[in-house]
């Protein structure tokens, strides 16, 4: 069984990133599971914080969490043409301490999809990340791209892909990633 962390970058309770992930958890390979975690628990990063009190519970408990599975598949929005705060934060505070960082981040297959009510998807956002995984070591997968445009179409009152088309790119994706995760490609 393979295992991936997956983590939207949105805090928003109807985030199009979180029903993006959910859709992939839905539609994954038999092989592959997706578990989601939050980011809601994580602190704003302050070194201060970090030398008095530690890393926080949340943080080191996500940590843990990515350490143990074969890959990290993130759902990004893009906020002002970038990445948001919020996942970056995150990605921060998991990069602490620096002795810590290749059990966490090392070698680490990881994949970015994302989803918009903009036009042009999250292409933007998806570049931005790129210097961020390639400092911490990670492996990103290029095997295919997901940049979900006009989410506000696309999903309906509960979640569920309305677009057939949509939904075929995102369970190649997803298994495309799975295969990677693997070390099958």
């Amino acid at each position: 069984m393979i295992t991936i962390i997956g983590i939207a970058g949105s805090l928003r309770k109807e985030s199009f990133n979180l029903r993006l992930l959910q859709a992939a958890q839905a539609m994954a390979p038999k092989h592959l599971k997706i578990e989601i975690e939050t980011l809601h628990d994580i602190p704003l990063y302050n070194a201060d914080i970090e030398q008095a009190e530690g890393i926080p519970v949340a943080v080191q408990r996500l940590k843990d969490r990515i350490a143990e599975t074969n890959g990290l598949l993130i759902a990004s929005p893009e906020y002002n043409n970038s990445l948001p705060g919020v996942l970056k934060n995150a990605i921060d505070w998991l990069s602490r301490p620096p002795q810590d960082q290749a059990r966490v981040f090392r070698g680490r297959p990881v994949a970015i999809m994302g989803a918009t009510p903009g036009g042009m998807g999250t292409t933007l956002s998806q570049t931005a990340w790129l210097p961020v995984l390639r400092s911490l070591g990670t492996r990103p997968w290029f095997g295919r791209s997901l940049y979900v445009s006009a989410a506000h179409q696309v999903f309906d009152q509960y979640g569920i892909i309305q677009d057939d088309a949509l939904g075929d790119r995102l369970r190649d994706f997803v298994a495309g990633f799975a295969a990677y995760a693997a070390g099958e490609n």
